[in-house]
Order: structure tokens, then C-alpha cells, then sequence
């Protein structure tokens, strides 16, 4: 089998997750087209081009397109799911290309063809390794579309054999970064043809207010602000058939465009990007602080300060690239520039070709009426012609704004200087060596001053514009080659026109905190954010200091604060569980953390002077990537390539080829049948020697339908609302009990980490309760995670839309599709919107069952149920809510007592006309006894019903301790039971 390496120089890093996304029986394609395009409507009023263009299809059709991102502060988790449909009988190639922002990490890519799984594995690059490959995931500069210049293409390539589906997996991870005070989220939506089901959904958590939301029309072409929403009269407003519900705080937007909605958009699938804009309410002082799971991030953003005055040297290219659109375009974005400098800012231009000229020689000159005509005719006057001296024309600058620093040091203390250098190509004349170029930029620059480069087009060197800007407090921007560069080069200045501090510190307590992200600032900029992340060291402290300096237009400033971090940590907890912020949402203050540290290290990694230097930075960011999963440029992701037989079958791989068929197992009274519907579960081994599963069924001529395979349950489960039934092996008595629990909780359900290093936790969510419910509320699980941490720490984190597998590697699997893994820890086996079973170390074995509802009333969600299939393995002291009672003895007794009535569960013997003793059933716990009565609950989706002792008070006394004792910090929780063991 052929290994693809999959080696990116764009910083993202991919996540996947599919509605539906199981594969069944083939339908003629005209049938299913015309029928998919819009349920309300008849077959015969689909456009009769649309079908056309569809049946002359030759590629594989796209079936499904779902990209759902969530944004949890800032910090968005995208998961893009792309199902294909090889209608044809020979196989065929099928390509799944995405467009990804340049700043994001891809952190999981897998394939799902034929019904067999393909994952990816994240790797460090092997030193000097060639980055090279087989143009999988990499830019392709012939393909139009590459001219966005905040986005990066991902392109995979695959063979799908006839009559067969390909599903594609991807996920990836940004920080949004605030200018113009808007956070800004794109989505490209380009499938390259039109797409059966199409699906783009955005949710905005945030901790603050949402002031600000736009979704703006779908961003096409070279005018970003272009109307894609197919309305005749041209007003702007969000695409067609989009949907926003909001709330203070949340926000969640769809984007539904059927089949024709899109053909009027574009009919070559192009349709855009999908742009949601937004903007959040500011805390006064400080900023805004939050805490999770050990992390925390602050988030810096003053506002209504005095704006500092700038000293600023434009240097331009005015080579003969630039002739034409370029150089009109420069000037017209210079013109307005002008127009808004203020007056107490000082400037220069300095143009660059073969010779170096500058406007105003040896000074910068203040803004006055005189200077900005003069400065006027100067641009107008510019011709482009000759090579590009990029050399020349940052040395002549740098030494008019360094001259000039010098000679009026005092006076101008408090502004902010700067250069901001345009250019078109690479460099040709003077010096061209990249690396000499570096060096005389950061001598040049002396750190007095920061550089700010733009290039415009394909054939410039943003490596070396990267590094300029990096090594001098600078940041680097692209203007695509057939963008709007005026509106553009306008927008970049916009940002960093506006200067409000300089020289920002943020640090923290000494004591409480360690690995922090960048924590100096050259400047604030109107609009921006200044973002820290950092590591909590001294858990036991609940204070954390925060102590921000800086420096404005008139004086230094001091702003200091405690912050409790228990409250802080609270808060942010309350936040995600009212918004059911899902899986995401345990760990986004970690991953932001992780993502920016690697950032750091890759600025680190180019600015460093020595190889010493280089290699550490190189080394922490390359270990972090990996603890991760993100694909980074010290990472390569490889990916196994499905290869397809002379008769149209898949090739077996090699691990499936040694695989052997394991026996099926014992008949028993508690079986629960797959779904008929359902595709046989493929296997995957990795990481080990194969162990037996269960057969490969090859795809040949269509998805083949499995057997009715049974999945062996025992009693003892965590369901519903929830409701606990425990079998008690010893006793042969069956006991249940409810727990009234609070949206957000997290409980233990099984712990037995000295020993078989196993935990099992599950965290809570909140619906209203039916209307005459004695209760005031429902709780469900929403997420639960299996942690194993023997031989080695691996985990399995379950929501009823995906499953996270994490031994060593990290998958993404949906809950939608049938799927079989093995590593060297675990066995998963999915079976498709149904349930997935777990087997540890051989022989522990749960099973969780996926609850989904079409058409949801109030008081349902989406939930979870788990069920103990085999404890063989769990130590004896086992605990949890369902695990103390593993090995527990519990009996069965009556309790005396006197009433004229007997009750329900009662039993009675007549002593005499007026006497009755009435005795009442109990269980008896350890020295606990429990009153109870007699009850029956539906387990397995309601397939079964059992006969139960039923413990009330949400089991007082039947369970060790109280509740609050089996709530615990987090999911990934290993702490031990915290009265002790188990004892018997």
C-alpha cells in the first residue's frame, strides 16, 4: 500500500464531522438529485440546466458538504465532512480539495472509501527530507482560485471504486484575530461542482455580550465586499436561505443553499466564502480572564484611549512589474491614506527600482495642507520601470525614520514609529541574497522602529517579507494577484494607523503560572487584541495577580489586578454549559494555549541568531504540534492510500491481510441488534500485531448490508435522564436509582485507576422538564470519556455526533458511520448512529448507545447512554456511581411496621380483625439500610424492560458518600474516589 506523505507549508491542520454520512443503497442519480433538491417542492419544477449539468457529471458526485465550525472565545474548531457517490461501475479518481485560512492548524484528515478507514497519523519531518510528495495537500498554482490570499488548499486525491462512496474528513483550529474591531470567520465554500446537500453552520460562544453580527454576502472574486447572495436588485444582505438565532452571548447560523439556490450562484459549485462577522463587549481595565481545566487566557483590548502620533516612511516598489492595474491601484490607496493622517504624524515616501528616490531627503515632514499636496503630485508622478533593489529601498528608509528618531529623541518619546514596504516581486538588482537581506534589515532597523511588508501577487518572496517583518516587530500581509490591492493596501493601513499604546507588558504571578505565551508588545493598534495564554502551576492558590504597563500619548501606564481563579474557572464552566458549547468545549482554553505556544515557537524558530537557538525553538514547537496533532511546518501528515484491484475491489492492506476472523460470540438474553441499515464494520489495526476482529466485507458492486450481529449488554447502565439500573452480580438483584443532576456536572461513573488505570466520566446537559413533570429540569449525558492509562495513557472522548480516539495518534470518527478500530489499547467498534463498543485490554468492555432525535421536543436533546457490557479485568476496588457496585454483596430484606393499610410493595399477615403487619422491602449496604420500592424501567432504547428495587432521594444510602462526591473538575478527571477505596 502506497504511503502518502502529506508534507504542508500552510500552518493548518484539519477536523471532521458529518450529519449523515452512512452509506446506503445505491440510487439511480437522476431519482436522487430531483428529489434532494428541495422537499417542499415537485420534482418537476427543478431547473431542467441544473439536471442537466448533473447528469453530465463524469467525476464523482458530491453528495454531502457539511463544514461546521464552532468559535468558543475567539478560538474555532472547524469540522468539514465531504461525501462522495462513484456512480459509474469502473472506478474512477475523485479529488476533495479545501480552502483553509493560512493561520489555522489542520489537526485531523481521514478518509473513509469504501466503507474501509483510512486515518491520518501527524509526524515529525525527518531533517533534511525534501519537502515533496505527490501535490497532496499542497497549493497548486494553476488552479484560479489559489489567488485568495488568507487561504491555503488542502488536495487529496483517491481512487473509489465503482458504485462506492468516499467520505473525507477534515478538521482544523484558529484563533480569530481582531482588526477593526471585528472578529472575522471565513468559511470558502468552493466543492467545484453543485452539491445534493449542502451545509456551512457557524456557533459563536462567548463569554461577553455579542454587540456586533453580520453574515455578509458571499465574498467572491476580486471585490471582497462582491453580493453572492443571487438577489437581482443587488442588496447586500446575507446568501440566500441562510439563518441566524442569537441570544446575548450565542449565535448559531446556518447556510443551506438546495441545489438550485446554488446554480444561480455559480454553477461550477465556486460559490465563495461565507463570512460571519462579529464583535464582543469590552471589560473595562484589565481584560478578560478565563480559566479551565489548569489554563488560562487573558484577552486585552482597551478602548476610548488617546491616540499615539506616528512617524511613518512608506517605501514602494515602483519596478516594471508594477506597471499596469498595480501601480494604479497603490496609487489610489496612497491617495486615501493621506487624506487620514492626523496632524500631529510625520512622514516620507521612499521608491525603489533600479535606483533609490526619495521624496523629502534627509527628514520626515509633518502633516500640513502644503505637504499632503506636495506628497500628492509625488505619487502621481511615479512611473514604474527597472528591476527591484528590495535592499536599496529598506536601507534608504530605514535611515530617514533612524535619522530622524535620533535628532528629535525627547520630542517625539511617546510616538510610534514605523515603515510600511510594498513590493511586487523578488529582488533583483543590488543584493539578492535572502539572507544578507535579513541581516542589513535588522542592523538597519536597530529595533527603534517596526516593519510592516505587503506583497502584492504570485512572484514575491513572502518567506523573506516574513522574516523582515518578523525580526522587526512587524507583520507580514499578501495581496492576491487579482484582488482589489486599493481596498486592500487601504485596509492593512486602517489597522495599523491608529497607534493607542506602545512598549505593553503583561505578566503574571511568579508563583502561579509558567509557560506563557508572548507577553510583550511592541504596540496596540485601535481595533486589535492582545491575546496571552499561559499554564497554571499552583493549583492550591485561588489568586491570580495580573499586572499590565504601558506606555500612551501622554504618560506610562499601570493597570494591576487580583483575579480569583476558582471563580474565573466557575464562570467559564457556567458559560459553556448554558450554551452547550459540545465536545469542544472541555479543552479550548488548552488547545488555544498549545496553538499559540507553536505559533511562538515558529516566529522563535525564524528570528533565532544561532543553531542552537533554532534547534530548541525548533524542538518545543515540533513536540507540541505533535501533543496536539497539528500539522505544522515541522510536521508531516501521512496518509495510507487506498489501491484499487484490476477487477475494481480495494487491495487489501497489510494488516488486514494477516488479521484472521474471529469466532462470534456466546448467545445471551441481553443482545442488542445492529441496525439493518448499517454498513459491516471495517477494522483498522495500528500500532500492534493484529488481534481477530470481525471480517472485512469488500465492496464490490455497491454498500452490502451486514448481518444482524449481536451486541452483548448487561443491565447495568447510566440512560435517559439518566436513570442507573445496576445488576448486582452477587446478590442476582437488580437495583435502580435516579440522579438529579446539574447541567455542566461532570460524574464518575466508573474509576479504577490504580489498577486497571480505567475511568469513565460523563458530563451532564440541562432541557426543561415536560409540561406537569414533577421535576424542574432534565439532564442527559452529553459527553462521556473512557480513560485508559494502562500500559500507556490512551482516551476515548464520546458525543452523540463523533467519537475521539486518542492512543498515541488521534482520530476523529463520526457517529454516523460504521467503523471498527483497533490500537494497541482499545477496540471501538461504531455502528452507525446506533452504538459504539468499547473493549479494554482485551476483556473490560462498555457500551454506549447514541440517542438522536429528528424532530426534537422541548425537553430533548441528543444525548447519551452507557452500559458495563463486561467487568472482567475492573478490580475489586472498583468505584463510581455505577462501579462500587461491581463487587458489592447487597441483600434484601423487610422492615417492621405498624399502619392500618398495606402499601403497594408491601406484605402482609392478618393477625386479627383490626391488626395488620405490614412489613416494608429494603436493601441492605454495607451497615446502610435502604427503603425501597418495586418498579420497572426500559433499557436499550426501550427494547427491554427490567423489574428493579428502586432507591428514592436521589440513592441516599444506597451509594457511598453523597453526590457532590462523584462530581468531578473535568472529563479527562482521574483523581481517586475521595473517601477511599471500596471496601468491603
Amino acid at each position: 500500500m502506497l504511503l502518502i506523505v502529506l508534507v504542508l507549508f500552510l500552518c493548518p491542520v484539519f477536523r471532521c464531522q458529518t450529519d449523515d454520512t452512512e452509506l446506503s443503497e445505491y440510487v439511480a442519480f437522476e431519482e436522487y438529485t430531483i428529489s434532494d433538491v428541495d422537499p417542499n417542492a415537485a420534482p418537476l419544477r427543478v431547473a431542467r440546466q441544473v439536471k442537466t449539468l448533473l447528469t453530465k457529471e463524469t467525476k464523482p458526485h458530491i453528495q454531502e458538504l457539511s463544514v461546521q465550525t464552532t468559535i468558543i472565545s475567539r478560538y474555532a474548531f472547524t469540522a468539514v465532512s465531504c461525501s462522495m457517490l462513484n456512480r459509474h461501475s469502473a472506478a474512477t479518481q475523485g479529488v476533495f480539495q479545501f480552502h483553509i485560512p493560512t493561520s489555522a492548524f489542520i489537526s485531523n484528515f481521514t478518509m473513509i472509501v469504501g466503507g474501509r478507514v483510512f486515518p491520518s497519523q501527524v509526524k515529525a519531518k525527518e531533517k533534511k527530507k525534501k519537502e515533496g510528495g505527490e501535490n497532496n495537500g499542497k497549493k497548486n498554482k494553476n488552479t484560479p482560485e489559489q489567488s485568495e490570499g488568507e487561504m491555503e488548499v488542502f488536495r487529496m486525491e483517491v481512487t473509489i471504486p465503482g458504485r462506492n462512496r468516499a467520505v473525507f474528513l477534515l478538521t482544523y483550529e484558529e484563533l480569530l484575530q481582531r482588526r477593526l474591531g471585528r472578529y472575522e470567520h471565513v468559511t470558502s465554500v468552493r466543492p467545484m461542482q453543485l452539491v445534493s446537500r449542502l451545509s456551512v453552520g457557524v456557533t459563536i460562544v462567548e463569554h461577553s455580550r455579542i454587540t456586533y453580527l453580520e453574515v455578509l454576502p458571499l465574498r467572491n472574486g476580486k471585490t471582497p465586499s462582491s453580493n453572492g447572495n443571487g438577489k437581482a436588485d443587488g442588496k447586500v444582505g446575507p446568501p440566500v436561505s441562510t439563518v441566524v438565532k442569537q441570544n446575548e452571548t450565542f449565535c448559531k447560523i446556518r447556510f443551506t443553499p438546495n441545489i438550485v439556490q446554488q446554480a444561480k450562484i455559480a454553477t461550477n459549485g465556486m460559490l465563495g466564502e461565507f463570512v460571519v462577522r462579529y464583535d464582543v463587549e469590552r471589560e473595562i481595565g484589565i481584560g478578560n480572564i478565563q480559566v479551565l481545566d489548569g489554563h488560562f487566557v487573558h484577552y486585552f483590548a482597551p478602548k476610548d484611549l488617546p491616540v499615539v502620533s506616528k512617524n511613518v516612511v512608506f517605501v514602494i516598489d515602483t519596478s516594471a512589474s508594477m506597471v499596469g492595474t498595480k501601480i494604479r491601484q497603490t496609487k489610489e490607496a496612497l491617495f486615501t491614506i493621506l487624506r487620514e493622517l492626523r496632524p500631529n504624524d510625520h512622514f516620507n515616501f521612499v521608491t525603489f527600482s533600479n535606483r533609490i528616490r526619495v521624496w523629502q531627503a534627509g527628514k520626515l515632514v509633518p502633516v500640513t495642507p502644503n505637504n499632503i499636496r506636495d506628497a500628492k503630485k509625488f505619487i502621481y508622478m511615479i512611473s514604474p520601470t527597472g528591476g527591484t533593489d528590495i535592499n536599496g529601498g529598506i536601507q534608504a528608509g530605514s535611515a530617514l525614520l533612524r535619522d530622524y528618531l535620533s535628532s528629535k529623541e525627547e520630542s517625539h518619546h511617546n510616538s510610534v514609529s514605523l515603515i510600511i514596504f510594498l513590493t511586487d516581486g523578488r529582488p533583483t538588482v543590488g543584493v539578492v541574497q535572502r539572507p544578507v537581506i535579513i541581516g542589513n534589515t535588522k542592523a538597519a532597523v536597530q529595533e527603534k522602529f517596526c516593519l510592516f511588508t505587503i506583497g502584492m501577487g504570485d512572484d514575491v518572496d513572502y518567506r523573506l517579507l516574513e522574516r523582515m517583518s518578523l525580526e522587526n516587530c512587524g507583520t507580514m500581509r499578501r495581496i492576491p494577484e487579482d484582488a482589489d490591492a486599493s481596498f486592500m493596501l487601504k485596509g492593512f493601513y486602517d489597522e495599523i494607523g491608529t497607534p493607542l499604546l506602545s512598549d505593553i507588558r503583561v505578566q503574571y504571578s511568579e508563583d502561579a503560572v509558567e509557560y506563557i505565551t508572548q507577553n510583550l508588545f511592541t504596540n496596540y493598534f485601535n481595533g486589535s487584541e492582545l491575546v496571552v495564554a499561559g499554564k497554571l502551576t499552583n493549583r492550591s492558590s485561588d489568586l491570580l495577580h495580573v499586572q499590565v504597563t504601558a506606555s500612551n500619548s501622554e504618560r506610562s501606564i499601570v493597570l494591576e489586578k487580583d483575579v480569583s481563579i476558582h471563580e474565573r474557572e466557575k464562570e467559564t464552566d457556567r458559560r459553556l454549559a448554558e450554551a452547550e458549547a459540545g465536545p469542544n468545549a472541555r479543552d479550548y482554553v488548552e488547545r488555544l494555549w498549545g496553538y499559540l505556544s507553536v505559533k511562538d515557537g515558529l516566529k522563535g524558530r525564524l528570528r533565532s541568531q544561532t543553531s542552537a537557538e533554532r534547534e530548541n525553538y525548533t524542538q518545543q514547537a515540533t513536540n507540541l504540534s505533535l501533543t496536539y496533532n497539528f500539522l505544522t511546518p515541522l510536521t508531516q501528515m501521512i496518509v495510507e492510500k487506498p489501491q484499487v484491484l484490476v477487477d475494481g475491489t480495494l487491495a487489501q492492506t497489510q494488516k488486514e491481510a494477516e488479521a484472521t476472523e474471529a469466532p462470534p460470540p456466546a448467545e445471551s438474553s441481553n443482545q442488542l441488534l445492529e441496525d439493518n441499515n448499517s454498513l459491516t464494520p471495517q477494522s483498522l489495526h495500528r500500532n500492534q500485531p493484529p488481534k481477530p476482529i470481525s471480517a472485512v466485507s469488500k465492496a464490490t458492486s455497491g454498500v452490502s448490508k451486514p448481518a444482524k450481529k449481536p451486541v452483548i449488554l448487561s443491565k447495568t447502565s447510566a440512560d435517559g435522564d439518566p436513570h442507573f439500573v445496576v445488576e448486582v452480580p452477587h446478590s442476582k438483584l437488580t437495583v435502580c436509582f435516579n440522579i438529579n443532576g446539574e447541567p455542566g456536572h461532570i460524574l464518575r461513573l466508573v474509576t479504577d485507576h490504580k489498577h486497571s488505570g480505567v475511568t469513565v466520566n460523563g458530563a451532564l446537559i440541562g432541557a426543561p422538564a415536560p409540561a406537569g413533570s414533577h421535576k424542574e429540569q432534565r439532564t442527559y449525558f452529553s459527553t462521556i470519556t473512557i480513560v485508559a492509562n494502562k500500559p500507556h495513557r490512551s482516551y476515548i472522548e464520546v458525543t452523540p455526533q463523533k467519537v475521539i480516539l486518542d492512543d498515541r495518534d488521534r482520530m476523529i470518527l463520526p457517529s454516523s458511520a460504521s467503523i471498527s478500530v483497533e490500537t494497541a489499547n482499545l477496540a471501538v467498534v461504531i455502528i452507525a448512529n446506533t452504538n459504539l463498543t468499547v473493549t479494554i485490554l482485551g476483556t473490560i468492555q462498555f457500551v454506549i448507545l447514541f440517542h438522536h432525535y429528528k424532530n426534537p421536543a422541548p425537553y430533548q436533546r441528543d444525548h447519551l447512554g452507557f452500559y458495563i457490557a463486561n467487568s472482567i479485568g475492573l478490580s475489586k476496588d472498583t468505584h463510581g456511581l455505577l462501579g462500587q457496585f461491581l463487587y458489592e454483596d447487597i441483600g434484601l430484606t423487610q422492615l417492621p411496621g405498624n399502619v392500618s393499610m398495606a402499601g403497594e410493595n408491601s406484605t402482609q399477615e392478618t393477625l386479627g380483625k383490626n391488626i395488620t403487619l405490614t412489613s416494608y422491602p429494603a436493601l441492605k449496604v454495607k451497615d446502610r439500610t435502604v427503603t425501597v420500592i418495586k418498579k420497572s424501567r426500559r433499557i436499550y432504547s426501550g427494547k427491554q424492560t427490567v423489574d428493579c428495587w428502586f432507591a428514592k432521594n436521589n440513592a441516599a444510602k444506597l451509594i457511598d458518600g453523597q453526590y457532590s462526591d462523584y462530581v468531578v473538575s473535568h472529563l479527562f478527571d482521574t483523581g481517586d474516589w475521595a473517601n477511599g477505596t471500596n471496601t468491603h
